[in-house]
């Protein structure tokens, strides 16, 4: 599904070259749950970036079921994401004077799906992570991990191949981030493959391979 050679990502000041990530080589099957670990500045969110097209590497090759990512021009990355990619991030990035239910509609009306169908999707989702009862209520009438719950259900409503999440659990109680790591468990279980970045252990066991960067290098596998 992904196949990362030799990924540089530096950020250049002056004559000085910051280097966030060295030399990755790293590939992903279909179907797999991928932990990246390590710590904080080691590089582990630019990686999860650059897999999921929201930034682009210095230097190396990046292929997404065999397409050349790294020559594609912004719109068709732009249409790549969309199509394949779910995000979910530490911070929720809800949209805050929607409400849940117009939350969930939003990537489908950017992909353009007709009435009818958006309606019979939106249902599901909130249906699926029990939401029901919230759909009218905005963000902020939500608790953290409510939030990241319609966050969960924003991404996974294209049923994107691959969802990837940046410290998902980072700003939720224990009860509550057990609950976020059990639904991506389910929903890895029935084929969708998922990448997370995070510092916790207890997180990182629900997957089936942990990568370890340490200074913008792969350590350990």
């Amino acid at each position: 599904m992904i196949k990362l050679v030799d990924i540089t990502k530096y950020y250049s000041t002056g004559y000085v070259k910051t280097f966030a990530l060295r030399n990755i080589d790293l590939e992903v099957e279909e179907g797999e749950f991928v932990t990246i670990m390590g710590p904080s500045g080691a590089g582990k969110s630019t990686l999860l970036y650059i897999m999921g097209m929201l930034d682009n590497p210095s230097s190396g090759e990046y292929y997404f079921y065999d397409r050349k990512v790294h020559v594609l021009t912004e719109k068709q990355l732009t249409e790549l994401h969309k199509n394949h990619i779910g995000f979910v991030f530490q911070s929720y990035h809800l949209i805050d004077d929607l409400t849940v239910y117009e939350n969930l509609e939003t990537p489908l009306l950017y992909k353009k799906v007709k009435g009818s169908e958006r309606k019979g999707k939106v249902a599901d989702m909130l249906d699926r992570f029990r939401i029901v009862a919230k759909k009218d209520l905005f963000p902020n009438q939500l608790s953290g991990g409510q939030q990241q719950k319609v966050a969960v259900a924003r991404a996974v409503i294209t049923e994107p191949r691959l969802i990837l999440a940046d410290e998902p659990t980072g700003n939720l109680n224990t009860k509550e981030g057990e609950e976020i790591m059990e639904l991506f468990k389910e929903l890895n279980e029935h084929g969708t493959t998922i990448l997370q970045v995070t510092h916790s252990e207890k997180n990182a066991s629900y997957s089936r391979r942990i990568i370890n960067l340490l200074d913008g290098w792969i350590v350990d596998e």
